[in-house]
């Protein structure tokens, strides 16, 4: 779709640039009471105006999903634009360009702009300029703007139990529009050691819990990683495990009883939950043998995650969405760039793995300012997306029935 194509002319006149300023002026991170309802409300006013129908399904405390939809129908494709209302907090020691809005250097400034609320305009847009210029030839396209993807991923798994059919996704996530293939799975994991304590002065009457956590660290370092090393994905690359944070002990003159580990563990296809927690079982029962009452315990950290395993997903580059995004990608680009892996998580994992949507990532901005006191996102990035989410959904619901 080039720039005087019908639907590129309807997406500049939209009026898209307003709207994605308005949404990051809305602050809508965790700690705001009914946190994401008035970006979703802005977004279905946003969309009525164009005479796109939309409805806001609370999903909890009165934090809705927005669902627009615009179809022919036939035995066309159905795709779905996915992305997420909320935002993590502004930084504490350095709140940067804040919720401004402001354009500066054709860039859109604020949290939230590059994630994900540049891509939310842009699928508002290509969803309104579809309609109104009714260029799909069969099938639909659907728009979802879902909460939580920052938490626990409510939204998420609300419209999987909402039984919500498509035939492929794009999930819009900052990729500096291009192609995502998929991502790793993540599990966030405390491990808790539990010990004796005693005088610093005789250490040898206590059980050092910190001393037990150091154990474990070197031992993941020395013997789990290089196993997870060889277990490469061709897309993915290898699974990882950090230590994100450490708390134990008292005070310096007495012997820990007690530490906590939290770790990020990223997962590629073929492993399992469970064998991520017998790895390091398998460790930690070595650890527990070496300090006769200590003992230990694995469990997922609390509000990382609503139900759901966040497995890992990978779209098959012949799949009928690879091809109708990567074309699209590239006749409004001019780009020649291969796909790539996204190296965060998202819901592009609940969708693929238990709704069975096959899942493509991709959405303006740069991830690397994502969450920082800078974040900005390019207008022209914006615009870009539109193209490519309209592109692309002419392509595929056009392609043929269902694959």
């Amino acid at each position: 779709m080039t720039s005087d194509h019908p639907v590129a002319r309807a997406i500049a006149a939209s009026g898209w640039e307003q709207l994605a300023a308005d949404l990051v002026r809305l602050p809508s991170h965790p700690g705001i009471e009914r946190q994401e309802e008035c970006v979703a409300r802005t977004l279905a006013d946003w969309l009525r105006a164009r005479r796109v129908a939309c409805t806001l399904d609370p999903v909890v405390d009165g934090r809705p999903n927005l669902i627009a939809r615009s179809e022919v129908g036939g035995s066309g494709r159905t795709l779905l634009l996915c992305g997420h209302t909320d935002t993590v907090p502004l930084n504490d020691d350095a709140p940067g360009v804040g919720f401004s809005g402001d354009v500066r250097d054709g860039r859109l400034n604020g949290r939230g702009a590059c994630d994900m609320k540049g891509a939310l305009a842009a699928m508002a847009a290509a969803i309104a300029a579809l309609a109104l210029t009714r260029s799909l030839a069969d099938g639909a396209v659907v728009f979802a703007a879902i909460v939580d993807e920052e938490m626990e991923s409510l939204g998420a798994e609300r419209l999987v139990a909402s039984g919500l059919r498509a035939d492929g996704a794009i999930v819009g996530e900052p990729t500096s529009n291009r192609l995502a293939l998929g991502h790793k799975g993540l599990e966030w994991l405390e491990i808790a050691f539990l010990g004796r304590a005693s005088h610093g002065g005789t250490p040898e009457a206590g059980i050092n819990a910190i001393g037990a956590a150091a154990r474990l660290c070197a031992a993941v370092e020395d013997e789990l990683v290089p196993r997870l090393a060889s277990r490469r994905h061709p897309l993915l690359g290898p699974p990882t495990i950090n230590f994100g944070t450490v708390r134990g002990g008292d005070q310096p003159s007495t012997v820990a009883a007690s530490c906590r580990l939290a770790l990020d563990r990223r997962t590629v296809p073929g492993e399992t939950y469970d064998g991520v927690v017998a790895e390091l079982r398998e460790i930690l029962d070595a650890i527990e043998r070496s300090r006769p009452g200590l003992t230990t315990s694995v469990r997922r950290v609390p509000g990382g995650m609503a139900t759901l395993e966040h497995r890992p997903t990978v779209l098959d580059p012949a799949h009928p969405l690879a091809v109708a995004v990567e074309a699209a990608r590239r006749t409004v680009t001019g780009r020649a760039e291969a796909p790539v892996a996204f190296p965060a998580w998202t819901d592009a994992s609940l969708l693929s793995n238990f709704a069975s949507i096959p899942c493509a990532i991709l959405g303006p901005g740069d991830l690397a300012l994502a969450h920082g006191p800078d974040e900005s996102i390019p207008l022209s990035e914006i615009e870009e997306a539109a193209s490519i989410y309209a592109d692309a959904a002419m392509r595929f619901s056009a392609a043929g029935a269902p694959a």
